[in-house]
């Protein structure tokens, strides 16, 4: 291994390299990815991937750009100000929390 670094960069241990790389791959499809459940909008139809981690935190990934999709967010626009959800999304989640569709981890 090279001098001290923040994170190793293995440059003289490849296997060592390929094993950290491939872990990386597994590391972020279960953070990001894994557990994810589609969740479509009950007013305007646009579907998120969600995770309900507890009954206070909830994990919400756009597929797609909110302002393009979702009238609210466009009505909005970008920029300072804008809310970080949509009411009507965030309805339609606890929707499904409550219908059993979105299982609470």
């Amino acid at each position: 291994m090279t001098d001290w670094a923040k994170a190793p960069n293995f440059a003289d241990r490849p296997q060592r390299l390929a094993e950290v790389r491939a872990q990386t791959v597994v590391d972020r499809h279960g953070h990001l990815e894994a557990r994810l459940t589609p969740v479509a909008c009950r007013t305007c139809g646009t579907e998120v991937l969600v995770r309900k981690s507890s009954a206070h935190q909830t994990s919400v990934q756009w597929p797609v750009h909110p302002a393009d999709h979702c009238p609210v967010f466009e009505e909005l626009g970008g920029g300072p100000g804008r809310p970080g959800s949509c009411p009507n999304l965030q309805r339609s989640i606890d929707h499904a929390v409550a219908e059993g569709l979105l299982p609470l981890e």
